[in-house]
């Protein structure tokens, strides 16, 4: 029995053309190594599908009692959504159309064999706040013949490239 979980993304606020880019490289990919590939993709439209894929992951293992790391990308498809019709003010009273397209995104998982994965997915560890904030002194500078040379360089690049008086 396969069982397969279905999830979609509609009113997405990028072309479809740009994300069946990204959506070409899941197709057929378990789903680990799909997320692995979409943390490192610097397209705009990964962090939404990343996001549309551990809702679906999720969403398996708690319904349907699946096995995260044996579940594939079997179906990903991108359908055009509704086309947000602007103009912008030309020159002579004239007006140039802007069309801000939309994406509808289907995705389906489907269980399949158990491989073993290629990835290990560590999300990042969040940082604990301090709840006293001691600052530690700085140990005092000793005085030395470089201390003239410091003082000279504290400006910075800019400063020294563009100081009033040449050099």
């Amino acid at each position: 029995m396969a069982t397969e979980q279905h999830v979609q993304l509609n009113y997405l606020n990028i072309a479809p053309r740009k994300v069946r880019l990204i959506a070409g490289v899941l197709r057929g990919l378990r789903a680990t190594e799909a997320e692995a590939r979409l943390l490192l993709l610097p397209q705009r439209s990964a962090r939404p599908l990343l996001k549309l894929l551990r809702s679906a992951v999720a969403s398996a293992k708690n319904n349907q009692k699946a096995d995260p790391s044996s579940l594939v990308i079997s179906e990903i498809r991108v359908d055009p959504g509704p086309i947000l019709k602007r103009s912008l003010p030309r020159s002579m009273g004239r007006a140039t159309p802007i069309h801000k397209k939309t994406s509808h995104v289907h995705m389906t998982l489907r269980v399949g064999g158990a491989i073993s994965s290629r990835f290990l997915i560590v999300p990042p560890v969040k940082k604990e706040k301090k709840e006293g904030k001691v600052k530690a002194e700085k140990p005092k500078k000793q005085s030395t013949a470089d201390e003239g040379r410091d003082n000279q360089r504290k400006g910075g690049f800019f400063k020294r490239v563009f100081q009033r008086k040449s050099v």
